[in-house]
């Protein structure tokens, strides 16, 4: 067999790498495409949902006061339709719960559905993220800056208060964040109760290290976010919250009282405490705070894939 050609050789690779670049292109663009038409029946659903749990309500109400037929209300279509019609990236209209339009009221003046409530940011579902909404003003966020106030506090919460002026997405307390929720739901907890944080310092001061700006997984400055910014929560009325939580406590290990008692360890009242073997411990409960352009960066890859592979 003859050796091939480097020239020809050359051309190959080169036709290969051009295969490979469109081939990862039509890749993006068909993750892409799956995103808004997940977006899509999301929004679709959802509206859905709204409206049939509406129609349900309605016709239950009108067997019980109106033996005589109504005409349904057809304003949840439309609004179907619309919104539908505004495609992923559009603005979409917040949809007002327990509010009764003209359309939904009974002769006598009471809203179809029970009683008017005011539009409070608990009775309200934000479809939209922040492009396109009035009266957004997150708090700046310059993650890794070595002074805390210029790096500045995580805010989530979605308190009336502060909604507007959080800069993430998410919860407090993890898997248990689900117990606030029914604790709001049930009243036994104010929306807009805020914790008392006295005599709640982190047990043990951890000082700051320049190694915390390549921290992308959790916020290095969550134990101190009460204090750190403490300003901002007076002045503004803005709820920041603690993400890690530092304390001490005493730990009991069948082996090391085993030790104690056989001689091996004798204990030094520091950190093996006594007889039994108790350990001096610090303890750290820690919630996870994703920074997405550092993570990114630590992968590797664009913030336009990260996001959506998180849709």
């Amino acid at each position: 067999m003859a050796p091939a050609d480097p020239a020809s050789l050359s051309d190959q690779h080169e036709l290969l790498k051009k295969i490979l670049s469109t081939v990862q292109s039509i890749q993006g663009d068909y993750q892409n495409l799956s995103a808004a038409v997940a977006s899509i029946q999301g929004q679709v659903n959802v509206l859905s949902g709204v409206k049939h749990v509406h129609d349900i309500a309605g016709r239950n109400h009108l067997s019980q006061t109106r033996p005589a037929p109504t005409q349904p209300s057809s304003t949840g279509d439309k609004q179907v339709a619309s919104d539908t019609e505004h495609g992923p990236n559009a603005q979409i209209p917040s949809l007002e719960l327990g509010s009764a339009g003209p359309s939904e009221a009974r002769s006598d003046g009471e809203p179809l559905y029970g009683r008017k409530h005011s539009a409070t940011a608990t009775s309200r579902i934000i479809l939209t993220t922040y492009p396109g909404q009035s009266g957004i003003d997150p708090l700046n966020m310059n993650w890794g800056h070595p002074d805390a106030l210029e790096r500045g506090p995580v805010v989530v919460s979605r308190s009336q208060s502060t909604v507007r002026r959080r800069n993430a997405i998410g919860a407090h307390g993890g898997s248990y964040a689900v117990y606030h929720a029914l604790a709001v739901a049930s009243k036994h907890l104010d929306v807009d109760h805020k914790p008392d944080f006295t005599n709640s310092e982190p047990a043990v001061n951890i000082d700051p290290f320049p190694q915390w700006k390549k921290i992308v997984s959790i916020d290095p400055l969550g134990h101190l976010s009460p204090w750190l910014f403490s300003d901002i929560i007076r002045d503004e009325n803005i709820h920041i919250r603690p993400s890690i939580a530092i304390t001490k406590a005493h730990m009991k290990l069948p082996e090391l009282e085993q030790s104690v008692r056989d001689g091996r360890l004798v204990p030094d009242k520091k950190i093996c405490l006594n007889a039994f073997g108790e350990l001096a411990v610090t303890k750290f409960a820690v919630e996870p705070v994703w920074y997405l352009p550092g993570v990114a960066e630590r992968f590797g890859i664009g913030m336009k894939f990260i996001r959506t592979v998180e849709t």
